[in-house]
């Protein structure tokens, strides 16, 4: 199971993230943790200056919009 953090305090485009991501997951029959991450503090954590972002097993892997479908399967197939 990957372990997703989508940063962000809630706006169109951090929800569309989590939306596209689940969508791909499922297409990929590929089990996620999904967490939204809210609290400012929780996201400049993480260094992240521009969200949405997306955390992927820790690893900051995505800032600053919604990532693309093809960049979420690479995420999903590694």
């Amino acid at each position: 199971m990957k372990e997703i953090k989508v940063l962000g305090t809630g706006c169109a485009k951090c929800k569309n993230t989590i939306a596209l991501i689940e969508q791909v997951a499922e297409a990929a029959g590929v089990a996620v943790d999904i967490q939204k991450i809210e609290e400012l503090r929780d996201i400049t954590n993480y260094g992240v200056m521009s969200t949405p972002a997306v955390v992927l097993d820790g690893k900051v892997v995505h800032t600053g919009g919604i990532p693309s479908r093809d960049k979420i399967e690479q995420w999903l197939n590694h």
